[in-house]
């Protein structure tokens, strides 16, 4: 039978790994992809002592990164107390084993590092099922590798959620299960689908995004509600709804899950009843870090996820949120103020250009230029109400 692991709330020195080759050869980006890595284990609870990056033309099949950069990376963990070892991609069952017989320590992959951060922070029953469904595809095709290395090792990072079973009959049991968690996740989703039809004949606002943004900070901000917001990554699993109401004009606020690049599959897949807010909603404001050194790749990350999704072609309000840090990052103390206001009129005029005037430059935290925004935001919606209700005049203030 399996059997969860109980959650070791310790802090765990890890080593990431990260691979140059044929499809991504860009070296300046798998460093982003690490960078991005290294957020990814600090916001499991993880310190990362050292990275490694190894060019290949592809992938190798048995151990990933080849025999001579495994050995380095063995010489390395031996004697350094490191609890883990973290590859950027996605390994298979066989691989996760020919390493770990190298290493001797637990190894994991992105996908693996990112269900563990869903596990622990899923809250409400809907998040922990669609959690536990995703974490059980994940598994499946990878049960001989997993196993091995579930049984040498405790808690910690990557054993959140399904744990130990007999090789003969692991398949069995973990397919059954998936059966169980899909059926129990249809009943919550037909339960939330209700709850939807309820809110009437609202116009609905959802926040979308690359995780940590600040999708949370503006849902605080509009809706003067507390949502859990914090700077790490996917502080927000479950989808949460408010009323808002700007100059008698009332409409629905949600905030939602944040995108990343190199979201598992399977998480899509499951979190995709989460999605529905994002499907139904009638506009989005879709948040950028506009600080972030690669927010244009971000962008294209949340845009490629709205086509998978079905929900790209709404009417969309882009929030460039953070100014503040942009100002901070981008203009040293010695630059001209003229000089400053050109380069910024210049970044606004480009965006403005790209999204036909749908865009607004804020720092949430700060609370600059918010008025603007919910000016925006609130003519946006009195349009669709004009356009959807003409005869409920109460909505057109």
């Amino acid at each position: 039978m399996i059997e969860k692991k109980q959650i070791v709330e310790q802090e765990e020195r890890v080593v990431i790994v990260g691979l140059i080759h044929k499809e991504q050869n860009n070296e300046r980006q798998v460093q982003e992809y690490l960078d991005e890595l290294v957020f990814l284990a600090e916001t499991a609870g993880a310190v990362t002592v050292k990275r490694f990056t190894q060019k290949l033309q592809h992938p190798d099949r048995a151990t990933f990164v080849g025999k001579g950069k495994l050995e380095e990376i063995r010489d390395f963990v031996q004697g350094r107390n490191i609890n883990l070892v973290i590859f950027d991609d996605e390994l298979t069952g066989s691989q996760i084993s020919n390493i770990q017989d190298v290493l001797k320590i637990k190894v994991i992959d992105r996908s693996d590092l990112i269900l563990d951060i869903f596990a622990r922070r899923a809250r409400t029953a809907q998040a922990k099922v669609q959690v536990e469904l995703a974490q059980y595809q994940y598994i499946l095709p990878r049960l001989r590798g997993m196993w091995s290395h579930l049984e040498r090792q405790g808690g910690g990072i990557g054993s959140r959620g399904p744990g130990e079973t007999e090789i003969e009959t692991d398949r069995r049991i973990v397919k059954d299960k998936i059966s169980l968690l899909r059926k129990r996740l249809a009943e919550i989703d037909k339960q939330a689908l209700t709850q939807r039809k309820d809110r009437g004949e609202f116009i609905r606002v959802a926040l979308v995004g690359y995780t940590n943004v600040g999708k949370s900070t503006i849902m605080n901000t509009l809706s003067k509600s507390e949502v859990f917001a914090e700077n790490k990554l996917f502080a927000t699993l479950d989808t949460t709804t408010r009323k808002v109401v700007f100059d008698q004009t009332p409409f629905l606020l949600s905030d939602t899950v944040g995108f990343i690049r190199k979201l598992p599959h399977h998480l899509v897949e499951s979190f995709k009843s989460t999605l529905d807010e994002v499907r139904e909603s009638d506009i989005l404001l879709h948040v950028v870090d506009i600080s972030h050194p690669q927010y244009e790749d971000q962008v294209e990350v949340v845009n490629r996820t709205l086509h998978e999704l079905k929900a790209f072609d709404k009417p969309t309000i882009m929030i460039f949120n953070k100014m503040d840090l942009y100002e901070k990052n981008t203009f040293d103390k010695w630059l001209a103020d003229d000089v400053k206001q050109d380069i910024l009129n210049q970044l606004k005029t480009d965006w403005e250009t790209r999204t036909q005037g749908n865009c607004v430059f804020i720092s949430a935290l700060e609370r600059t230029n918010l008025e603007e925004l919910r000016k925006t935001i609130m003519e946006k919606v009195a349009q669709l109400y004009r356009e959807r209700y003409p005869y409920k005049s109460e909505f057109f203030y």
